[in-house]
């Protein structure tokens, strides 16, 4: 499947707009436009209401982000995720240790 990431400033954070599938395949593509960030110690947002499916990678590039952003002093919010993607944070017990809201707003 194919990914698709797109960023935007938005005041003091960076809002990357992920649409697509997370997985083995897509997920490096996903590491390379978030770690940086995060390491810079710079506050994201990640909307990820167009994202159907996340595998294991995924959430690797989503625990490794957010041990960045917590090394720089950063924040890493995740938003919009779909109900089928939220119950995979749930179960893997993520959702009690990342920022996650409802939806980002307007896109």
């Amino acid at each position: 499947m194919n990914l698709s990431i797109r960023s935007e400033n938005k005041a003091d954070i960076i809002v990357l707009y992920v649409a697509g599938e997370i997985d083995a395949y897509t997920a490096p593509k996903l590491r390379e436009a978030l770690i940086p960030l995060a390491e810079k110690g710079t506050n994201v947002k990640v909307d990820l209401s167009d994202v159907q499916y996340i595998d294991s990678t995924g959430l690797g590039v989503f625990i490794g982000a957010l041990k960045a952003s917590d090394a720089n002093n950063a924040k890493l919010t995740l938003v919009g995720m779909s109900a089928r993607v939220q119950r995979l944070f749930t179960i893997t017990g993520l959702d009690e240790v990342m920022a996650i809201e409802e939806e980002e707003g307007s896109k």
